[in-house]
């Protein structure tokens, strides 16, 4: 639904910081940076206009068959448990990237057209990422991976405990870096029939243990995405926006909890 509900070229702005409700001996330092864009939920016809402009665009370059079918909004846009959002620059208000985020509260996910779930992640609460484009050259790519961790912050605030997406060679190489694991390991590439039959890899990432799960790695995102706090990600209608309020918890993707 429309919601009502690191380059060298890329410097931002970086304030250290520790949240006052935590112990300042024991709280880990949390970083705040300023983004040259910013990523928010679409909230009406106008800002799924600029969505559907850039997912069009990416697909394009990469799907051209799935492509034409992505010139207009999707009917799965505007469905309920349904959120879509779109990264913008500040210069210019030109969309820069967007994803889809659909959760299985009011009907199996997507994906599920295609593919029948294991019995273990059935009845959990899911949510599968989708429709991920992004722009070309540089900003694209630190694009992408705010959009990743945007998805995240969604994920948690939502109480989804598994993040599920399925991805295409080569692009399934970067959800495999981010500790995405195969739902279907004996059976690494299926072709999906609602995505033109082409071979897809399913995988999941469980939300909840995540960031203790990238800790014991020592991931080389861990900083980026848990320990930087990202003002220009607004995933909710909280205004949690501006300067950093040190008087709200943070949650494992480094979130400004408004609950």
């Amino acid at each position: 639904m429309i919601h009502h509900a690191t380059s060298s070229v890329f410097q931002p702005r970086r304030i250290e910081t520790m949240a006052s409700h935590m112990d300042s001996v024991s709280a880990p330092t949390m970083t705040e940076e300023r983004l040259p864009f910013t990523v928010r939920l679409v909230r009406n016809e106008e800002d799924l206009n600029k969505a559907v402009q850039i997912r069009h665009s990416a697909y394009a370059r990469h799907m051209p068959a799935v492509a034409e079918t992505l010139i207009f909004p999707e009917k799965a846009d505007t469905e309920d448990g349904v959120v879509v959002l779109l990264a913008e620059s500040k210069l210019d208000g030109s969309p820069l990237g967007t994803v889809r985020i659909q959760t299985n509260r009011y009907q199996p996910l997507g994906l599920e057209k295609s593919v029948e779930l294991p019995a273990w992640l059935k009845d959990q609460p899911l949510a599968q990422v989708s429709r991920l484009g992004i722009t070309q050259g540089i900003i694209g790519r630190m694009v992408k991976i705010i959009l990743i961790k945007a998805s995240f912050q969604y994920c948690e605030h939502e109480e989804i405990r598994w993040a599920m997406v399925a991805a295409r060679a080569p692009l399934d190489r970067q959800y495999a870096q981010l500790m995405f694991e195969d739902v279907f390991p004996g059976s690494k590439y299926i072709p999906l029939p609602h995505m033109n039959n082409v071979p897809h890899r399913v995988m999941q990432f469980e939300i909840e243990t995540g960031k203790s799960r990238w800790t014991e790695a020592r991931h080389p995102l861990l900083k980026f995405f848990c320990d930087t706090y990202h003002p220009d990600i607004d995933i909710d209608d909280s205004d949690i926006t501006g300067s950093m309020d040190m008087a709200k918890p943070f949650g494992s993707w480094g979130y400004a909890s408004a609950r």
